[in-house]
């Protein structure tokens, strides 16, 4: 009986001896299957994350930088901005200062070169100012087309929507012609860095020595950085300045509304005209009390979409210049000198024909 037991006693250490080993192995086959589960699941969520960051390093960026955001201009461009990214398959965007300042242009280049975007169009306050920044561009390898700056020096091309001192001459026809050809009149800029601002009052000065005489230059260019509040401000000046003042003539595009405005509270908007750069949407009533009587625009719109078009095409290794069609409207048989590109996208309107163009 003693031996049964003891025998029964060593089966029974065996079989715990067995156990014991084999107990670990399940759980350390189901560590090893989950483990590779895992490491299946994170070698698919990186061919994933490498395919997204493939496609989107395949997406172009182009980003459009204006002198101001917020005003009626600016974001009538930032729709045509919109809609060529969408038509193109670009990512395109817009922005600007929350002011008319190039020095506040600046550090939003600054940080769009730190982005790595491969495009940029600018619409400088001062093309001088910018020059630096946009050199900074081009040599990180940003393509840089620019638009109302027929004098910037860094920049791959310039796209101007017509030939502007022609433009400054049209300006002048329709001044001319609500002043009846004689009298005072002045000449506003948003800036007077603005070499595009400059050449419409150049061009406007000369068609008016030429075949105006009766008509007299008077003060100096009016700046009033892009803001219809400080237009406002000085054409009251003017208006106590010259007493005899029968025109105004403004370049940006809030120019007329402020002016319109000094016009309308004097009473005067029978006796002085106003003509200027703008756009219907900004003029607005002071068109119908005749406070406005002509401006002259092209479509901001259009003259986005012009100008990411063509930095779509040198991005993509094409060449732009003379003849060059775009596809849109007004810039279908473009004009060069050097890498300045003109346009034919001139429209004047006045109150009768303004609501041909809702914008």
């Amino acid at each position: 009986m003693k031996k049964v037991l003891v025998l029964l006693s060593a089966l029974m250490i065996l079989a715990l001896v067995v156990v014991g080993c084999a107990a670990p192995a399940a759980p350390a086959d189901s560590g090893a299957a989950a483990g590779s589960d895992a490491a299946a699941a994170d070698s698919d969520a990186a061919a994933a994350d490498s395919d997204t960051a493939d496609a989107g390093g395949d997406e172009l960026v182009f980003t459009t930088v204006v002198k101001i955001a917020g005003i009626n201009w600016f974001n009538r461009m930032e729709e045509g901005v919109d809609a060529w990214g969408v038509e193109n398959g670009v990512n395109a965007s817009m922005v600007g200062p929350a002011e008319a300042d190039a020095a506040q242009q600046i550090p939003i280049i600054e940080d769009l070169i730190a982005q790595g975007v491969d495009a940029l169009c600018v619409v400088p306050m001062d093309p001088e100012q910018l020059d630096p920044v946009l050199k900074k561009a081009m040599d990180a390898g940003i393509t840089v087309v620019t638009h109302e700056a027929s004098n910037q020096t860094n920049m791959d091309f310039d796209i101007e929507a017509f030939d502007n001192m022609a433009f400054g001459a049209g300006l002048m026809d329709r001044l001319a012609a609500e002043m009846g050809e004689e009298g005072e009149y002045v000449v506003f800029v948003g800036s007077l860095g603005s070499k595009t601002h400059g050449e419409w009052v150049d061009g406007s000065i000369a068609r008016q020595e030429e075949a105006y005489p009766n008509m007299t230059l008077v003060g100096d260019r009016y700046e009033t950085f892009d803001d219809a509040e400080i237009a406002y401000q000085k054409a009251k000046e003017v208006l106590a300045a010259f007493p005899d003042i029968k025109g105004f003539q403004g370049s940006a595009s809030t120019d007329v509304a402020g002016i319109g405005r000094a016009v309308e509270e004097a009473g005067l908007q029978d006796e002085i005209a106003v003509v200027g750069t703008s756009l219907p949407s900004i003029a607005g009533d002071l068109f119908d009390n005749g406070a406005i009587d002509a401006i002259g625009f092209w479509d901001p719109a259009v003259a986005g979409a012009a100008c990411n078009q063509i930095a779509k095409i040198l991005v993509e290794g094409g060449e732009v210049g003379a003849g060059t069609d775009l596809g849109i409207d007004g810039y279908n048989n473009l004009i060069a000198d050097g890498n300045v590109l003109y346009g034919d996208a001139a429209v004047y309107v006045d109150a009768e024909t303004a609501g041909d163009y809702p914008f």
